[in-house]
């Protein structure tokens, strides 16, 4: 039995499929969005269509932009020597806060997971190798220290060892199954400083 209208139920059930949305979170969304003068619901709606129609990925480091090249690959002061390989791209917000790491990043859209059908095929590791040249002389492994980031980190480690670069990995300082965007820049800084080769 539906306790409210059909379109508030649908708008419940969208708010709901988002990750970390309950129920009940997902009912105050929906009826913050339903409260709201028209001109704030047609610019929120208008701000989901947008990003979805102009967000696409970077054709160097495959984090999200609007622009063929995101601003931190565009940047010339970023040191071009170093990669930092990332899970997510909130995982690049979470480094670029402390505002210590001044190399360049890969993301990879998630991390190798056969219990949830994702192999190496499935994420951005072919974009990686393609950036390894001579120039490129150190990349940082900084997945999550869980089963999934941990193996993403061993079979990319294998796969750049015979290209001649040096792979190192964060030395963390966040509880096993923890997640890097979550760590604060403190634990961050002190992971990159402690990195140790793979």
């Amino acid at each position: 039995m539906n306790f409210f209208a059909a379109p508030l139920e649908r708008l419940i059930e969208q708010f709901a499929r988002l990750p970390g949305i309950g129920s009940k979170t997902a009912q105050r969304l929906a009826f913050h969005v339903i409260s709201l003068p028209d001109e704030d619901a047609h610019a929120f709606s208008d701000a989901i269509l947008e990003a979805k129609k102009t967000i696409g990925f970077c054709k160097h480091c495959q984090n999200l932009t609007d622009t063929e090249i995101c601003p931190i690959c565009a940047n010339p002061t970023r040191d071009r020597t170093t990669i930092c390989v990332v899970a997510d791209p909130r995982d690049v917000l979470a480094f670029e806060r402390t505002r210590e790491y001044k190399g360049l990043y890969h993301v990879l859209h998630g991390t190798i997971s056969p219990i949830n059908g994702i192999g190496p095929d499935e994420l951005r590791i072919r974009e990686l190798v393609k950036r390894i040249d001579g120039s490129v002389k150190e990349v940082i492994m900084a997945t999550n220290p869980d089963a999934e980031g941990e193996a993403t980190a061993m079979y990319i480690s294998r796969l750049l060892a015979p290209l001649g670069v040096k792979v190192t990995r964060l030395a963390y300082g966040i509880p096993v199954g923890g997640h890097l965007e979550f760590a604060d820049g403190v634990t961050i800084i002190r992971s990159l400083a402690g990195r140790t080769p793979m």
